[in-house]
């Protein structure tokens, strides 16, 4: 996550949205008042203790909000980049057997493991994205713009205008290499991505073949 207090925005980190290459970016445009709070690459930490302890940098607007304020809450352009659901959970497999071939050998096994055998709840890149985004009623989001990852540079262009900012092209970081994430799913495996990401893809739009 980024606070910017010269530029007035909330970044919110969406696990598996590109959130690095975007972190990236937009350091560049960054001044001494400004926080963040990232554990992936580099090493950074917000000043307010509780949020500190977290150790990584994909907290919810909800947790962020009484630490700004509520009058720059409120006037602070908040946003996050989402992702298909089902290309995400594709995503979120590998990441996690990044350091063999299990994967790449037995995905679908894989991917039932985590939704259906012992789905890592707790893990935050295996929760909703709407979970990090949404107010205390679990429905409305906080956001007042959204990426895609679909249309990534497009979306990042977009902010930058709304913010003020440069835009620059945004780096690859942190990707995995795979196949289109539909080859890899049974029906089974995509009622269980239905159901599991069911805010997800009602609040951003999304079906198993991309946005509706």
């Amino acid at each position: 996550m980024i606070v910017s207090h010269r530029h007035r925005f909330i970044f919110a980190a969406v696990p598996k949205t590109g959130t690095h290459a975007v972190r990236r970016a937009l350091r560049e445009q960054m001044g001494e008042e400004d926080l963040e709070q990232v554990g992936l690459f580099i090493d950074k930490r917000f000043p307010w203790e509780d949020l500190a302890a977290i150790r990584h940098g994909h907290l919810s607007l909800r947790q962020i909000r009484p630490y700004v304020g509520e009058e720059a809450f409120a006037d602070y352009l908040k946003f996050a980049f989402v992702r298909n659901p089902f290309d995400r959970f594709v995503s979120y497999c590998a990441f996690m057997l990044r350091d063999g071939d299990v994967f790449q050998r037995q995905p679908r096994e894989v991917m039932r493991h985590f939704l259906f055998q012992k789905p890592p709840e707790q893990h935050v890149l295996f929760q909703s994205q709407a979970s990090l985004l949404v107010d205390d009623d679990g429905k409305t989001l906080l956001t007042d713009q959204v990426g895609r990852v679909e249309e990534m540079q497009a979306s990042y262009d977009a902010l930058c205008t709304r913010i003020g900012i440069d835009s620059r092209p945004l780096d690859r970081v942190n990707g995995t290499e795979r196949k289109d994430y539909r080859l890899y799913y049974d029906q089974a495996l995509i009622d269980g991505v239905a159901a599991r990401y069911a805010q997800d893809l009602d609040l951003f739009g999304y079906g198993f073949e991309g946005l509706r």
